[in-house]
């Protein structure tokens, strides 16, 4: 059973952000947990948690992830993992995390993860791959019988700090016609660059298979030339600190001039996307240079500078949030309306990792979902 999300209203309408068709990119599996799935799932596996009363471990994540600190944000993840590590349990959690997307009014997602994470119980790779495509599926049949449309393709992510990016990369291309649709490397950023997980992007290269990469939210600049010239990105997990690379020249009432940097330019006219997480940069720290109020947030700088920007969870979870919320606080920030939310959602939609014909169908149901509002 799906609990009825949270509504938000587009201000001055009569308009529901959750009602409105959205596309999710960055939204990371073990960071979507109902909190009583996970005390049922604890319980069977005789694990202690922190809080034994799901709203009270909701507050925990929320908490302990609103640190200030990537590395002290991904410490709630033991908690997530270690729950994730049976067949049943994969099933039941992927499932969940699309219904939670289609209460949401997601129509397309991508949900990225580490297979290498849960194998303490004795799954293989393999296994727990299908094991989650299991539940995406059965996710999108719950959606189809209470009348929903919603398509979700897994991102296979590879840890950076450990050395197992090739043979990450090679599950990702095994299963790419089995429901993985990209790969990704994520985890502690700083000190653990794209480039020493190279032997997996050139094999990636090799099999024309898309690439996310996280770069740009703990470490700045140096990362995200990584993950473009190492990693091939088509796109950047947060890369919130492109912005570093733009130089704010004066500011009048109405205009902002700026002097973009190569590497800014570059990003920019390629139309590299940036799966910006609002809540979870501000969290993490990763905005510090710029203030610490959502406000603060370089989104709206990049957005009109031209920037491919997105609107995504990172971990619904962590953050108590979903991406109606998202936009709710961004439009609350920097008094957007419609066209720019619209706008939001058919950048995810050229950016998602389907072929060109879908994103085209994606684009036009998500223009057609904005028409009828």
């Amino acid at each position: 059973m799906t609990a009825a999300p949270e509504e938000y209203l587009v201000p001055g309408t009569g308009i529901s952000f959750n009602s409105l068709p959205k596309v999710s990119l960055h939204d990371h599996l073990d960071g979507g947990l109902r909190p009583a799935t996970i005390i049922e799932l604890a319980d069977a596996l005789s694990l202690e948690l922190p809080a034994g009363d799901e709203f009270e471990l909701g507050e925990w994540f929320e908490d302990s992830a609103d640190s200030g600190s990537l590395t002290s944000y991904l410490a709630t993840f033991d908690v997530t993992i270690a729950v994730m590590q049976t067949r049943e349990g994969l099933i039941r959690v992927a499932r969940e995390f699309v219904n939670d997307l289609t209460a949401d009014g997601v129509i397309y997602g991508e949900v990225r993860w580490a297979p290498e994470q849960h194998l303490t119980k004795g799954l293989t790779l393999d296994e727990v791959v299908e094991a989650v495509q299991e539940g995406i599926e059965l996710g999108t049949d719950d959606a189809r019988n209470d009348g929903h449309s919603i398509r979700v393709g897994q991102l296979v992510t590879a840890m950076r700090h450990a050395d197992r990016g090739l043979e990450i990369a090679e599950l990702a291309v095994r299963h790419r016609d089995r429901g993985v649709v990209g790969f990704d490397i994520a985890g502690a950023e700083l000190g653990f660059p794209a480039s020493r997980q190279l032997e997996a992007f050139d094999y990636l290269a090799q099999h024309y298979f898309p690439v996310t990469v996280h770069a740009g939210e703990a470490d700045g600049l140096e990362s995200i030339r990584g993950a473009l010239f190492h990693g091939r990105a088509l796109r950047l997990g947060h890369g919130v600190r492109i912005a570093e690379d733009i130089e704010i020249e004066r500011q009048d009432d109405e205009n902002t001039y700026v002097t973009l940097g190569l590497l800014s330019q570059w990003v920019k006219d390629r139309e590299i996307a940036l799966e910006l997480s609002p809540s979870s940069n501000l969290q993490t720290g990763a905005i510090a240079a710029w203030g610490d109020e959502l406000a603060d947030h370089p989104f709206d700088l990049l957005y009109q500078l031209g920037f491919q920007v997105t609107v995504n969870t990172d971990n619904r979870l962590m953050s108590n949030t979903t991406i109606s919320r998202e936009l709710a606080l961004l439009t609350d920030a920097f008094g957007y309306d419609l066209s720019d939310i619209e706008v939001f959602q058919l950048n995810a939609a050229a950016a998602t990792f389907l072929p060109l014909e879908d994103r085209e169908d994606l684009a036009d149901a998500i223009a057609e979902g904005f028409d009828e509002a």
